[in-house]
């Protein structure tokens, strides 16, 4: 065995320690300046958690938040925060939502065909104010000249934005920061239909809640869909912006060629949730980066948990956008819970339904993720958001869906067409229909071996979805931009882009081919004709 003197020991351990944190320590771009945009709300959740894991990798954030914000804190240990004028201001509080929430329900009694379009026109007239008000918000700090010399000073390597309100893409346009999109929606739905091709054959619209495989009805609606969002997005949205574009940009400058600059997409779906459909180099898919593993439960929860015995228990939540639902529809709800062996805790906010059983717990929070992992819980009964549908894939539990606004719809049938979840109506909810279906999720294995499926697909991957968010912040950051990522044809008009001027060209080449091939057949026959005709007429008159 081998001593060494005190020094060289002391030499070797420092030497030891340089290395740990040469290869384990932060990255070459730790302690960047990163601007971030959110929207507030459920969107604010998942972005939040990427910045968490930001700040534990050194980096620096300022996140632009309006002083009326629902969510977003104003004090925080992991970001600065400046307040600007933002959506919160002049909209219409949470309750807005409670408000067009009882609106949809009505109209989903409508025939399928038109009540989707009715929904897609109710979001249009929401959206048609909101871009007003932020096309007022992003001006404003555009002519602020102390705000935005503060914002060029400040140095930022990066920002961060989602693009579902479009402040930040237009204020990081103008600064020419490198962009990367925390992105599910834009302006006029998915943001993925935007950034690659995606053919209305088998690619379905947002909002048209159909799937990959639609029969000649079907993407007959599916191309009217595609049709509504491009005239919502040309004549809706980017007129309100117009007045910005035409000020401080250069000309032919619109929304969507901003959004499309943007050097990375990171897209909070993967293809374990999603349809199949054609993809770019410049979008990396996250879905399911802010799930992570269960941790404990307060103690009056757990003890909760552990007294549904063999039947377990039964999570139920409808987020937090919508605070309430149509009294007639909790009381159903309520009374069918009653009925279970289950046990069930049920996120609600609200007057106590009057039918509510001695087996259900009403909380004003639950930590979703920690119940979800639960080994006790045995179905979820959501509204089918984003978040929490990955929660459930992550975690492996079977959802009972009641979707209400938005991307919902559209969410639980890509579930359901997997066999991992079953889906309701919440407008024409009863009690015996919603037992009958609580106890057709809990009953049948199909549901729970369909989502555990699903669960062991979405963990079988080489990297975990926020290391891989991370990854490409960072390389952003790294190479300055990622612009030998992003497609030539985003620059093309749209005549090329779909080779028209080609087609034109090629029909034109063989119209013209075709005719002088018809000229050139009419003159030889004419010259046939009159050669026989010349040659039949000296005949006769040598006879006769």
């Amino acid at each position: 065995m081998l001593f060494l003197p005190g020094n060289a020991s002391m030499m070797i351990s420092i030497f030891l320690t340089g290395l740990c944190f040469l290869f384990l320590g932060p990255t070459c771009c730790s302690g960047s300046r990163i601007l971030v945009v959110p929207v507030d709300g459920s969107h604010w959740i998942n972005m939040e958690v990427i910045l968490r894991e930001l700040h534990s990798r050194g980096h620096i954030m300022t996140v632009l938040r309006s002083d009326k914000s629902w969510y977003i804190p104003s004090n925080s240990s992991i970001f600065t925060s400046i307040n600007v004028t933002m959506l919160e201001d002049e909209a219409a509080d949470i309750n807005y939502y409670n408000k067009m929430l009882l609106d949809v329900m009505e109209r989903r009694r409508l025939p399928t065909f038109i009540r989707t379009f009715y929904q897609q026109y109710l979001i249009t007239y929401m959206l048609a104010k909101g871009h007003e008000i932020m096309a007022r918000s992003v001006s404003t700090m555009l002519d602020d000249p102390v705000f935005m010399k503060k914002m060029q000073d400040s140095k930022f390597d990066l920002i961060l934005t989602d693009p579902a309100l479009p402040i930040g893409v237009v204020l990081g346009s103008y600064l020419k920061l490198p962009m990367v999109f925390n992105v599910r929606w834009i302006n006029t739905g998915e943001g993925h239909l935007t950034i690659a091709p995606s053919p209305v054959s088998y690619v379905p619209v947002s909002g048209s809640e159909l799937h990959d495989q639609m029969d000649f009805l079907e993407r007959t609606k599916n191309m009217l869909h595609s049709i509504y969002s491009f005239v919502e997005q040309h004549f809706f949205i980017n007129p309100a912006y117009s007045d910005v574009f035409q000020r401080y940009f250069p000309p032919g400058t619109d929304l969507l060629s901003l959004e499309l600059a943007a050097d990375i997409w990171l897209v909070r779906t993967d293809f374990v949730f999603e349809f199949p459909r054609p993809t770019m180099p410049n979008v990396v898919y996250i879905g399911g980066f802010q799930c992570t593993k269960s941790g404990p439960l307060p103690v009056e929860l757990e003890a909760f948990m552990q007294s549904s015995g063999e039947h377990g228990v039964v999570v139920m939540s409808l987020g937090s956008l919508v605070s309430a639902l149509p009294r007639e529809t909790t009381e159903a709800i309520a009374a069918a819970f009653a009925q279970l062996p289950q046990k069930v805790v049920w996120r609600f906010v609200g007057e106590r339904p009057s039918s509510l059983g001695n087996n259900t717990l009403l909380v004003k929070w639950l930590p979703q993720k920690d119940l979800l992992g639960h080994p006790k819980t045995r179905a979820f009964v959501a509204h089918g958001g984003t978040n929490g549908m990955y929660e459930a894939i992550y975690h492996g539990v079977p959802v009972l869906g009641l979707p209400l606004l938005f991307d919902q719809f559209d969410n639980l049938l890509r579930l359901k067409e997997r066999g991992a979840a079953r889906v309701m109506e919440a407008n024409s909810l009863t009690k015996e229909d919603f037992l009958e279906a609580l106890k057709d999720i809990l009953e049948t294995p199909s549901y729970r071996n369909n989502i555990q499926r699903l669960s062991q697909l979405h963990h079988d991957q080489p990297m975990s979805p926020m290391d891989t968010a991370i990854f490409w912040i960072e390389y952003v950051i790294r190479n300055k931009g990622a612009a030998h990522l992003q497609s030539a044809g985003f620059s093309l008009p749209w005549y090329s882009y779909f080779c028209l001027d080609v087609a034109v060209l090629i029909m034109a080449l063989t119209g013209a081919f075709v005719w002088a091939s018809v000229l050139v057949c009419k003159v030889i026959c004419c010259r046939s004709s009159r050669r026989k005709n010349v040659g039949g007429g000296d005949h006769t008159h040598i006879v006769s």
